[in-house]
């Protein structure tokens, strides 16, 4: 049935001559056969073949309106490959799409076709990048969005050996096994519960990300932001682990908005300083890491300095410079950590989100036993993931289709 709805289509006469990119119309040059694996098993459909007499180019008018040029599968069957390779491993999504859809192809065949449609996300969103950072900032009176989060980190995926040369890492030779993926959520805040605790818009959030430089990732996730209604926002609030990455590229891109450091990253260095201090002693440490993580809740960082400070002349030498960072990191972002404050207004002081984020969107497909990953294959393994948890990815078939 699906060959007879096709017959005739792609060839015949044309309404308009068929154009070479070099200008020349192209010449028709009989009917060719193509055999196209869709969804319900392979067909059969004849179209006609195009030759420019000047370059030699071919065309297949046919092939284009269907969405199949240089490829035997059709849209329903990429959209369901590339999904399906997106959210497991290749040979799984191989396995299952022969289980529950009859579709029999290869582990490498998966791996191509959701490769191939990821790059062309990343592709289309690139270009709607660019447009987004052109735009020119609107003056908007009405703020509809009470609240706007950006919440970014980074997490490392595993490479071939290739992709890491010259690359500094935590090894004990000082090389690296893995790249950093940056990761970047967007979404909103309208209401707070009795408590007065906030709540995540239901649906409001977008992820993006990619292995790529600061910089890059800065356009990337300003974009995003800007697409989800940043100048319509009345509130910024950039939520992170206060590495310098991060507060450097939120001054650059969003120098109106509040920072945050995420509560339990704080809390993390509080009591890394308790152990640097009171190494050997539990009972000192206990006490002190309870009573500065009250200071912490309460914002007031300032305290747990000074009573540190007052300590470091009875510390050892060798750990004496650890403490000075951790001092240092606090000092730093002192005024990111008004954690008191921050509730009184109903903002989030946590990012779960971005946390579960690395965790889901990155790890679970990325991070698992034995894979080693090229820039290029992850990154877009990663757009993928992050246009289909963003519930973007029907917008990029669409879009295609228009």
């Amino acid at each position: 049935m699906l060959e007879r709805l096709l017959e005739g289509f792609g060839c015949g006469r044309r309404e308009h001559p068929v154009e070479c990119s070099c200008g020349t119309i192209m010449k028709s040059k009989g009917i060719v056969e193509k055999i196209l694996t869709t969804i319900m098993g392979r067909v059969s459909y004849g179209r006609s073949r195009y030759e420019c007499p000047e370059c030699g180019q071919t065309r297949y008018p046919g092939d284009e309106e269907l969405d199949v040029v240089d490829t035997g599968r059709t849209p329903g069957l990429r959209r369901m490959m590339s999904r399906a390779g997106s959210r497991q491993t290749f040979k799984e999504a191989k396995e299952d799409l022969k289980v529950y859809a009859g579709i029999e192809v290869s582990a490498k065949d998966v791996e191509r076709v959701a490769e191939r449609i990821g790059e062309h996300v990343e592709k289309w969103q690139d270009a709607e990048r660019e447009t987004l950072l052109q735009t020119e900032v609107p003056l908007l009176e009405d703020k509809s969005i009470p609240v706007l989060y950006i919440e970014m980190d980074g997490t490392g995926v595993p490479m071939v050996r290739a992709e890491t040369e010259g690359t500094k890492g935590k090894q004990p030779d000082g090389t690296a096994k893995t790249r950093e993926a940056k990761l970047g959520c967007i979404f909103t805040q309208t209401t707070k519960d009795k408590d007065g605790r906030p709540i995540r818009d239901p649906g409001s959030t977008s992820f993006v990300g990619a292995i790529e430089t600061v910089e890059e990732f800065g356009k990337r996730i300003e974009a995003e932001a800007i697409r989800r209604g940043l100048y319509n926002a009345y509130r910024v609030i950039v939520l992170g682990d206060g590495a310098a990455w991060i507060r450097g590229l939120c001054e650059l891109r969003f120098p109106y908005a509040q920072q945050i450091i995420d509560l339990y990253h704080a809390r993390e260095h509080v009591a890394n300083l308790c152990k640097l201090l009171f190494n050997g002693n539990e009972k000192n440490l206990l006490r002190y890491r309870m009573q500065w993580w009250t200071h912490l809740d309460e914002g007031n960082v300032e305290k747990i300095i000074c009573q540190a400070r007052k300590m470091l002349s009875k510390v050892q030498a060798d750990t004496l410079q650890k403490i000075v960072g951790e001092l240092y990191y606090l000092e730093e972002n002192k005024t990111r950590m008004r954690y008191a404050d921050f509730r009184k207004q109903g903002l989030f002081v946590g990012s779960g989100v971005i946390e579960a984020g690395c965790k889901s969107i990155i790890a679970a497909r990325l991070k698992q036993s034995g894979m080693e990953w090229t820039v290029k294959g992850a990154n877009a393994i990663i757009a993928l993931r992050c246009a289909i948890v963003s519930n973007r990815f029907e917008d990029f078939w669409e879009e295609r289709v228009a």
